[in-house]
């Protein structure tokens, strides 16, 4: 069994941060844009995790092709983590179950972990999300992030989420894909074909679900009354 990893998330649930304390020869690996800062003792390396496909795959997901690797080689020392959304971190550990990752939700992972890009087929496009989630199995500690806050549901028969809140899942639960009741058939097709609005993931089975409090989708409508306009000469 991979031994768990000491760390700390402060600032939740809005800006949270990773702190790792790393015992000497310990590892971890992360995101490249990830790193806030650490501790001399620590050695960074950066590098393709699992040869060339699977990192073509990861990238696929929504993520670097590029893994770095943060190694306590001149003593135990500390490495702080800042994913790039304005959210929230959740820790969860691996022990004979997978979990499957939203599009751009990876954070870190410790050395027992490995992430790769799991094709999702017809499923995977009707999500609006990619054709590819991220799926993390092995046995150790894994960290991933959201937007907004992080809501864990203990999922006993079946749910209902909109595709755009879904951060994580335990790979015991089954998925499918498809639209509120009650849209018109125009709203239907633009979903499908176009992702967005009226997409819904139903969840069935058992397993725990992590969801966010905000999705992007909404924020950028939100927001697109507001950008710059350029004026019309005349």
């Amino acid at each position: 069994m991979s031994e768990s990893l000491s760390f700390e998330i402060h600032h939740k649930p809005d800006f949270s941060i990773l702190a790792v304390r790393l015992a000497q020869g310990q590892q971890i690996m992360a995101e490249p844009s990830a790193m806030m800062s650490m501790d001399s003792t620590i050695k960074l390396k950066a590098g393709l995790k699992g040869g060339l496909l699977k990192s073509i795959g990861r990238g696929l997901g929504g993520e670097s092709l590029f893994i770095n690797t943060f190694t306590a080689e001149r003593g135990e020392g500390e490495v702080v983590f800042a994913p790039g959304p304005m959210g929230d971190l959740q820790h969860y550990y691996l022990n004979g179950t997978g979990l499957m990752l939203q599009r751009g939700g990876y954070v870190a992972n410790g050395s027992g972990v490995d992430v790769t890009a799991k094709w999702q087929g017809v499923k995977g496009f009707f999500s609006g999300e990619g054709l590819l989630l991220l799926r993390a199995h092995g046995t150790g500690d894994i960290f991933f992030n959201s937007y907004g806050a992080i809501i864990e549901v203990d999922v006993r028969d079946q749910y209902v989420v909109d595709t755009g809140y879904v951060v994580a899942f335990e790979d015991t639960l089954q998925y499918n894909i498809t639209t509120l009741p009650g849209l018109g058939i125009g709203r239907k097709l633009k979903s499908f074909f176009l992702g967005g609005e009226g997409l819904v993931c139903r969840f069935s089975g058992s397993g725990k679900l992590w969801m966010q409090t905000r999705a992007i989708h909404p924020f950028l409508n939100w927001v697109h009354p507001y950008r710059p306009q350029r004026k019309a000469r005349n």
